[in-house]
C-alpha cells in the first residue's frame, strides 16, 4: 500500500517522523508525498501550544477528508497530541482507525498490523529506530536527536508531562548514526533534544555536550555540525571553546531565554537571573566575535507587570540576537503557570508580542546590514521554479526557520554543494 505522512511540531517530533516512515519501508509499503493518493495517511501532532493543537486538529480533519474524496482507507494519528490527549480524541474523531500514544512507540508496527489485518513480520523491528529512520530533509542536512524528553520543569511547559524525564541516548549509539548519515552523504549535522546542554548527565554524571561534539567533529563528511535548544545555565566555558575551536561546528548558539526579568525568570522555574543571562551572552560574543545569537521569548506570562515588560523591550533593544522568536504565553492543562494569579488578557499579550516584534525587525536589519560585502560559505540546498535563482544558507541560518540567501543561476550546477557568495544586498523585514 502506498503511505503518505503529515509531521507537525519542532524537529525533535520530526524524526519521530522518519522513524515511522522507516519502519513502514523497511516492510515494504511505498512512501510518497501525495496524500490524495495514499491508501494509508499518518499525522505526527504537536499538542506543545493551544495553536500547535488547533492545527492538529485541523490537520486530522482535513486528512480524513482523503477517506471519502481520495483513495486513503487508513488514517493513522501518533505523537504528543495523542500522548496528551488520547481518549479525548479517540471519543472526539472517530474518524480516525489508530491512535498511538508515545508511551506505545515500543509496540509500533504490532499495532500497525492488527489494524491492517496483516501478519508481523518477525524480522522487522517492531519499534521506532534511529538507525532505520528515513531522512526527509534534503540529500545535506539531517536532525541528530540525542536525548528524549526533559526534566527541567519550567512551569509553562507541559513537555516533562507528554515526552517524561531526560534520557540521554548512550554516546556510542549517537556516533554510530552520526556515521552513518555521514556515509549516505550528509553536510549538515543539526544536533537536537529538548535541551542539548543536559545531554550525558543521567548516563555519566556530567554534562557530555562538548565530548559528544568533539566526537562528531571526527568524522569524515560532515563540514557544518550545529547544536540547538542550549539553556543559559548549562553553557560553560568549555563549550564556548569548542565551538570557537572547531572549524566544524558553526558558529550559531541557540539559547531559549525566555525572559529578562528575574520576577518573571523566578515564576517560570528557570534557573538563571537576567544579569548571568546577558554576561554570558556578552561573554559568548567577546569570545566569538562573528557568532549568530537565536533566542526564544515569552511575553504575558502570569504576573508580568508593565515594568517585567520594559525590562525585555530594552534588553532585545540592545542587538544582542540576530535571529528572534516570541511566543505569547499559552496557558496549559496540567502546568504550574496555568494556576498562577494574574492572568494577562490575550489584548495586553498581542500588544507586547508586537513591540517586541517591531524592534527585533529593526535590529535584525542592522544585523543584516553588517552582511553587505561579506563572502560566505553557502549551501545550495534548492532551486526556483524558473531556474534562474539558487536558494542556499549560511552557518547563521537553520532550516525552515531562519533567512535564505538567493544567488544568480551561473548555468553551472551547484545543487547540494558548498559554494562561496558575496552578499550585495538584502530584504528587509
Amino acid at each position: 500500500m502506498k503511505v503518505g505522512f503529515v509531521s507537525l511540531g519542532c524537529s525533535k517530533n520530526l524524526v519521530d517522523t522518519e522513524m515511522a516512515i522507516g519502519l513502514f519501508k523497511n516492510n515494504n509499503f511505498e512512501i510518497i508525498n501525495n496524500v490524495e493518493k495514499s491508501e494509508i495517511i499518518v499525522v505526527n501532532t504537536c499538542g506543545f501550544i493551544e495553536s500547535a493543537k488547533e492545527e492538529a486538529i485541523n490537520t486530522i480533519l482535513e486528512m480524513a477528508e482523503y477517506k471519502k474524496t481520495g483513495k486513503c482507507r487508513y488514517l493513522i494519528v501518533m505523537g504528543c497530541l495523542v500522548q496528551r490527549y488520547y481518549k479525548e480524541l479517540k471519543k472526539a474523531l472517530p474518524e480516525v482507525d489508530l491512535f498511538i500514544s508515545i508511551d506505545e512507540y515500543a509496540h509500533f508496527w504490532e499495532k500497525i498490523c492488527k489494524l491492517i489485518n496483516t501478519d508481523l513480520n518477525n524480522n522487522v523491528c517492531n519499534e521506532l529506530e534511529y538507525m532505520n529512520r528515513v531522512i526527509s530533509t534534503g540529500d545535506k542536512t539531517a536532525y541528530l536527536k540525542i536525548a528524549e524528553g526533559c526534566s527541567n520543569r519550567c512551569t509553562y511547559c507541559a513537555i516533562p508531562y507528554i515526552r517524561g524525564p531526560y534520557v540521554s541516548r548512550p554516546m556510542e549509539d549517537i556516533l554510530e548514526e552520526a556515521k552513518k548519515l555521514s556515509k549516505m552523504g550528509i553536510k549538515e549535522l543539526i544536533v537536537i533534544a529538548q535541551d542539548t546542554t543536559r545531554y550525558g548527565e543521567d548516563l555519566y554524571g556530567k554534562s557530555m555536550l562538548s565530548d559528544l561534539l568533539k566526537e562528531l567533529c571526527k568524522i569524515d563528511g560532515f563540514e557544518w555540525i550545529r547544536f540547538l535548544y542550549a539553556y543559559p545555565e548549562a553553557i560553560t566555558d568549555e563549550l564556548i571553546d569548542t565551538v570557537k575551536q572547531n572549524d566544524k561546528i558553526c558558529n550559531y548558539f541557540d539559547i531559549p531565554v525566555q525572559h529578562i526579568s528575574d520576577s518573571v525568570l523566578k515564576r517560570m522555574n528557570r534557573r538563571s537571573t537576567g544579569k548571568q543571562i546577558e554576561d554570558l551572552i556578552i561573554k559568548i560574543k567577546k569570545k566569538i566575535p562573528d557568532v549568530i545569537l537565536r533566542t526564544s521569548l515569552i511575553v504575558g506570562f502570569p504576573g508580568e507587570t508593565e515594568e517585567d515588560f520594559n525590562k525585555l523591550y530594552n534588553f532585545v533593544k540592545k542587538g544582542y540576537f540576530g535571529k528572534l522568536g516570541v511566543f505569547t504565553y499559552s496557558k496549559e492543562d496540567g502546568t504550574p503557570a496555568a494556576r498562577l494569579k494574574n492572568q494577562i488578557h490575550h489584548n495586553t499579550k498581542k500588544k507586547r508580542y508586537n513591540q517586541i516584534m517591531s524592534i527585533a525587525k529593526q535590529v535584525s536589519n542592522k544585523n543584516l546590514e553588517y552582511c553587505i560585502n561579506k563572502t560566505y560559505n553557502i549551501l545550495i540546498e534548492d532551486i526556483t521554479f524558473d531556474k534562474k535563482f539558487y536558494i542556499g544558507r549560511t552557518y547563521m541560518d537553520i532550516p525552515e526557520t531562519d533567512g535564505s540567501v538567493i544567488i544568480k543561476n551561473t548555468k553551472e550546477n551547484v545543487l547540494g554543494t558548498f559554494v562561496k557568495c558575496k552578499i550585495t544586498r538584502h530584504a528587509r523585514l
